[in-house]
C-alpha cells in the first residue's frame, strides 16, 4: 500500500471510518532487545536471558517488552502517513491500549491503522487513530489500542 499523503484538515476528515494504511514488517531480534532493556533499564530474563528462557519460560523463547512493541508505533506511523504543511505534531494520548500477545524474538511486527475520529480543535486537528500491532503468522495482535496525535497545520 502507498504512503497516505495529507495536506490539510478536510483532507483528513475524508478518511473517517477508513483504513489509512499498513506498514512494512519490521524483525524484532535480540539485538533490538538487548538495546531497549539498556536504554530503560528494564533488564528482566524473560527478556534478556536467552538460556534461562529458553528452560524457565512458557514460551521457550525471550520475549520483547510491551513498551518496545510501543515505542515502534511512530516509526511504523511514518510508513504510514505523510502529513504536509505542519508547524508541529505532538502525541496527545493513548486509550485502551492492550497487550494480546507476547512477541517472541525473532518474530516481525507490522502495524495496521484506521482513522477512528478527528475534531478541530480551534485550529488544531486531533487524530484518533485505532491501532493494532501483528505478528506475523499470529491472529492475536501484539498490541491494540487507539492513539491520539495533535496537527497544527500552517
Amino acid at each position: 500500500m502507498e504512503k497516505l499523503v495529507i495536506n490539510s484538515f478536510e483532507e483528513f476528515s475524508a478518511h473517517l471510518g477508513e483504513q489509512l494504511g499498513v506498514s512494512d514488517w519490521v524483525k524484532i531480534d535480540q539485538d533490538r532487545i538487548n538495546l531497549f532493556a539498556d536504554a530503560t533499564l528494564d533488564h528482566q530474563w524473560i527478556h534478556v536471558d536467552v538460556a534461562k528462557a529458553k528452560e524457565e519460560s512458557p514460551y521457550k523463547s525471550t520475549i520483547a517488552h510491551g513498551y518496545l512493541t510501543l515505542s515502534l508505533l511512530p516509526y511504523l506511523w511514518g510508513q504510514i502517513i505523510q502529513v504536509n504543511n505542519l508547524k508541529m505534531m505532538v502525541n496527545y494520548g493513548m486509550d485502551k491500549m492492550r497487550f494480546g500477545c507476547p512477541v517472541l524474538s525473532g518474530s516481525r511486527l507490522r502495524l495496521v491503522t484506521s482513522l477512528s475520529s478527528i475534531e478541530n480543535l480551534r485550529g488544531i486537528c486531533k487524530v484518533v487513530i485505532d491501532f493494532k500491532m501483528e505478528i506475523e503468522g499470529q491472529k492475536k495482535p501484539a498490541l491494540k489500542g487507539l492513539a491520539s496525535f495533535l496537527y497544527y497545520f500552517k
